[in-house]
């Protein structure tokens, strides 16, 4: 809930409507309603009848030996398992979360598609895994908090639009968590309406846009988004959300051996992308078994990065973290299902 359905409630209960500001600041600290104590006791008494401070709790934590990386899954209300996992860099904690339980867009190098989507998660749901991960990290450093988020755990932001939007209103408010526009990252496949429709919002996050290929022809083998959008129009969106909000877009393109790694891919990609203000994340594959795609060498990715580099392209290798411990995003929610006989879902993807 934000302030203004915070009041609301407050009003309902017969409470003044300051009530709201001082428990929205509480459920941002993560703590209980027990510890809530400029609340009256009868108010506190009230509410753990009929609301939930977190609907989101952590079953699963693994910790990469290589590099401190926290892989947490988490369990909802319903039964429903998403994942997040907790990086460390020397910026600060950055925190990957979910949108929704599972994803529909079809993706064929992304493991968390392959059950589709079950539902989609509630601005709640959202905040709640930053709230866990702050408490995991209060164990060791009662100072230590998220100051980062990246929208690039499981399911498609844009296609959770609404909740999305209203949960990083909340996570900007200076009486909550107040993470900066500017430290979020939010990652799509391209859905173009909704990247014009978030280029007025006036959250200038950092759009992250998974591209993957040079051309439509080898984009739609990898993404069936690609049947509904062409990279033409994703990119005029993209020059649209630079316009409106001044900042750079990401583009996110996972290197596929004999798919789209070749120096002649790496040129046509050049070529798309001069003039726009972006920046190129290249991500060496985490091959997925049940689509027969391969990774590259090291080799392969120095080749393509050389190429862009040469046509002027701002690029990076992505740091690869948790690789022990099934850092990739639906990895450990699948393996976890598997041992469970949890449901999922049978969605056709979007074409």
């Amino acid at each position: 809930m934000d302030i203004q359905a915070l009041q609301q409630l407050m009003s309902s209960l017969g409470q003044p409507l300051f009530r709201a500001k001082q428990l929205f600041s509480w459920l941002h600290k993560g703590v209980t309603l027990e510890e809530m104590r400029n609340l009256p006791a009868a108010l506190r008494s009230e509410l753990d009848k009929t609301c939930l401070t977190n609907p989101v709790r952590i079953i699963d934590e693994r910790i990469s030996r290589l590099d401190g990386t926290r892989k947490f899954l988490y369990a909802l209300q319903d039964g429903n398992l998403i994942e997040g996992v907790l990086m460390q860099y020397h910026y600060g904690n950055t925190l990957c979360l979910s949108t929704q339980v599972g994803c529909r867009m079809g993706c064929r190098f992304c493991a968390s598609t392959l059950e589709g989507c079950l539902r989609s998660l509630t601005p709640g749901e959202m905040l709640g895994q930053i709230l866990c991960a702050n408490a995991k990290l209060a164990e060791t450093d009662r100072n230590a908090r998220v100051g980062n988020v990246v929208l690039m755990g499981s399911g498609e932001p844009f296609d959770n639009y609404d909740n999305v939007v209203q949960f990083l209103r909340i996570l900007n408010h200076p009486d909550g968590i107040c993470i900066g526009m500017r430290s979020v990252s939010l990652s799509t496949c391209g859905l173009v309406p909704e990247i014009k429709r978030l280029a007025g919002e006036k959250l200038p996050v950092t759009l992250s846009l998974s591209l993957h290929a040079p051309t439509d022809e080898i984009r739609r083998t990898l993404m069936p988004i690609a049947n509904r959008y062409s990279i033409d129009e994703v990119l005029d969106a993209c020059r649209l959300y630079v316009k409106e909000t001044g900042r750079r877009v990401i583009f996110e393109y996972a290197l596929i051996h004999d798919v789209n790694s070749l120096p002649e891919h790496a040129r046509l990609l050049a070529g798309r992308l001069r003039h726009l203000q972006c920046h190129v994340n290249l991500i060496p594959l985490n091959s997925v078994p049940e689509r027969g795609l391969k990774g590259v060498s090291e080799s392969e990715i120095a080749r393509f990065k050389h190429v862009l580099e040469e046509e002027g392209i701002s690029v990076t290798r992505r740091r690869e973290m948790g690789d022990d411990i099934e850092g990739a995003c639906g990895q450990l929610r699948r393996h976890y299902m598997k041992q469970t006989d949890k449901p999922h879902a049978n969605e056709e993807v979007p074409e």
